[in-house]
């Protein structure tokens, strides 16, 4: 069954969002329907919403990513799953049986694959409709601005629900993808040195220091072309790695000097760190609740839904790294998220 419930609609780029009653349908086969806990902002959303992503500037939209929830319904032939299910919605999925999701040196899945346009993975439409019935579309089939959401199995972790929410939220892409970079792609070794070019860090300062030798690994998070540039003449020839996580903000192409391609250098790009969701997922919130993992420090902000525009305001001006949204606004610390 279908029933309102509220969600932040993004109407145009660049507008603020406004919060909304919106119609939510009954997952379909193979979708879950999940009740968002908490979801967080990330720079990914920001460009979505700001319209830079043009091949995908689809409005009025509910974006989100990052998040944590619990299963409501699930629709015919979703297997593992049932309701009362504490999970997180990933925006690559995984399958488990196509040879992509096989290989160790693969995680796009091949038989749903990652879509950056609209629409459910397996049929292109949306869940969501607005107070007219309009439909509103979402963001990479996830949409966690919203109380419920309907996200593809493929697309959904379980996770043991001693786990915080508001960190498990993180793993879903920020936390994951930055800690799957350097522990799948790069493999960075103990000892080794490692330079980050990310906002507001101290990769571009140091790179006089290292221009000798060189460092191990570099990893390019920002998203400009001329950054990745320095990212990868800065790693040492013979072992190097650059990794690139982050999508060129201007379209503009990579330009890199050919002679240290042959001289050993490896720059690879990365796409959720290259972790395998439904296997690597579980593994590092297990790491988080040994504290081997600290993502604590990560969180500066916490906000209730309806104060989401603040969210985008503290980012924007660089006054946060990432600040969680509690769809209960109240944030209790208590079972009853489990209430559905």
């Amino acid at each position: 069954m279908a029933w309102q419930q509220a969600a932040a609609v993004c109407r145009a780029a660049g507008e603020p969002l406004t919060i909304e009653q919106i119609v939510v349908d009954p997952p379909r086969a193979y979708e879950i329907r999940i009740k968002i806990i908490c979801t967080s902002l990330c720079h990914t959303d920001v460009a979505f919403w700001s319209g830079k992503i043009k091949v995908t500037a689809a409005f009025p939209r509910i974006l989100g990513h990052e998040a944590y929830g619990v299963v409501e319904s699930v629709g015919e032939h979703v297997e593992g799953f049932v309701p009362g299910d504490t999970v997180v919605p990933t925006f690559l999925g995984q399958c488990d049986r196509c040879s992509s999701c096989a290989s160790e040196q693969n995680n796009m899945c091949a038989a749903v694959p990652f879509v950056v346009g609209p629409g459910m993975r397996r049929d292109g439409t949306t869940r969501f409709r607005d107070g007219e019935g309009n439909p509103v579309h979402d963001l990479v089939a996830v949409s966690s601005f919203s109380e419920y959401t309907v996200v593809d199995v493929n697309q959904v972790v379980k996770l043991d629900p001693a786990v915080p929410p508001k960190l498990a939220c993180l793993l879903s892409c920020g936390a994951g993808t930055g800690v799957g970079a350097a522990w799948k792609l790069a493999k960075v070794e103990p000892g080794s040195s490692v330079v980050i070019f990310g906002l507001g860090s101290v990769g571009l300062a140091v790179i006089g220091e290292l221009a000798g030798g060189g460092a191990d690994y570099s990893f390019e998070c920002i998203g400009l072309s001329s950054v990745m540039t320095d990212a990868f003449r800065c790693i040492k020839q013979g072992k190097g790695k650059t990794i690139i996580l982050g999508t060129e903000q201007n379209s503009e192409p990579v330009c890199l000097p050919s002679i240290e391609l042959l001289f050993g250098k490896c720059v690879m790009g990365s796409l959720f760190g290259g972790i395998k969701p439904k296997i690597d997922i579980p593994i590092l919130a297990q790491k988080c609740m040994n504290k081997e993992l600290e993502l604590e420090g990560l969180i500066t902000h916490e906000i209730g839904l309806q104060d989401i525009n603040k969210a985008f305001d503290l980012l924007l001006q660089g006054k946060s790294l990432r600040c969680v949204i509690w769809m209960d606004k109240c944030k209790q610390q208590s079972s009853s998220w489990l209430n559905l």
